[in-house]
């Protein structure tokens, strides 16, 4: 058995691993984004009987399996020596960071869910974008290209739109500021400190492979926060992981789902900078007005529409 780091990981090793080519973070977060979509509906669902928290937790105890299965696969069919990373501080502290950022995001995304319809609630979180920006060039040092910049600036547009409130207030005005917002603004940033934690904590491996750095970054911070999670709410209100078993049919499927996206988003974040992928990743939006229209029978408004359009537009400049 080999134990090798970025110190130890030469040449020779890489030939021994599938190459991936420049474009192939497009489908991977396209993977990761129609995965997010599927375990956000399965996830408002068990929040309606489950409650936030407990459904939170749900998506970590249930996808722990699956990401270890995962990481099973990758060193099944990844032929030459068994490689194993050096783990060091950096990778911890990142790794930490984006895996309690991830708890905190859930949590006031499924909890914005109940205040809005379900498409609405999932484009607050994409506050997050500008976050990512700043935060990956402060501490990551990822300078963003002009494209990337646009894109941004064009989503957040896009975001504004698709978040309008539909209605007005009792007195004509509309409700910008609620609950709802500032539930949106909150996940928005939890996601910005995971995702560029998740970057931080594939950076720290150096030249790694990509799908092990996924595999291994995905698995490790799902022990994290079902642990930390898991002890918490047991303290705060036992019987809750009991409660969670009882819910083993959707909580299997919204597992899965998330352990699956996080193994796209963490693999992605090892080919191209935190906001590249994001914005890429609001691709996510599409699939959402799918489960909007479809499952929950939520129709949308003009500005939602002219919303998904900017978004668009911003996702075709990133893939340039």
């Amino acid at each position: 058995m080999k134990h090798l780091g970025d110190a130890h990981f030469t040449a020779e090793h890489v030939m021994t691993l599938p190459v991936l080519p420049g474009w192939a973070w497009i489908p991977i977060v396209l993977f990761a984004a129609a995965t997010q979509t599927a375990r956000n509906a399965a996830q408002r669902s068990l929040t309606e009987t489950l409650g936030a928290l407990p459904a939170t937790l749900v998506r970590f105890v249930y996808g722990l399996p699956f990401a270890l299965l995962w990481l099973a696969l990758v060193y099944a069919f990844t032929p030459g020596p068994l490689l194993l990373p050096a783990f060091n501080v950096s990778f911890w502290m990142w790794l930490t960071i984006g895996a309690l950022g991830q708890i905190a995001a859930t949590f006031f995304l499924l909890s914005g869910m109940q205040e809005r319809n379900f498409i609405v609630a999932v484009t607050y979180s994409k506050t997050e974008l500008v976050q990512i920006a700043a935060f990956g060039l402060l501490f990551l040092g990822d300078t963003p290209s002009a494209l990337s910049v646009s894109a941004v600036l064009i989503a957040s547009v896009g975001v504004v739109l698709l978040s309008m409130p539909k209605g007005l207030s009792a007195a004509g005005e509309a409700t910008w500021a609620g609950r709802a917002a500032v539930l949106g603004l909150a996940s928005g940033t939890g996601f910005a400190f995971a995702m560029i934690g998740y970057r931080g904590a594939a950076l720290a491996l150096g030249d790694f492979p990509v799908w092990l750095i996924g595999a291994w970054g995905v698995f490790l911070a799902q022990i994290i926060q079902s642990v930390t999670l898991g002890l918490w709410l047991e303290m705060r209100t036992p019987g809750t992981l009991a409660q969670l078993a009882r819910a083993w049919r959707l909580s299997t499927m919204a597992g899965a789902c998330g352990a699956f996206a996080s193994i796209g988003w963490f693999t992605a974040f090892a080919l191209r900078p935190a906001t590249d992928v994001r914005i890429l990743g609001l691709t996510e939006v599409f699939f959402s007005y799918l489960v909007s229209r479809r499952l929950f029978r939520e129709s949308m408004t003009a500005f939602e529409i002219g919303g998904m359009l900017l978004v668009s537009a911003a996702v075709v400049l990133v893939c340039l």
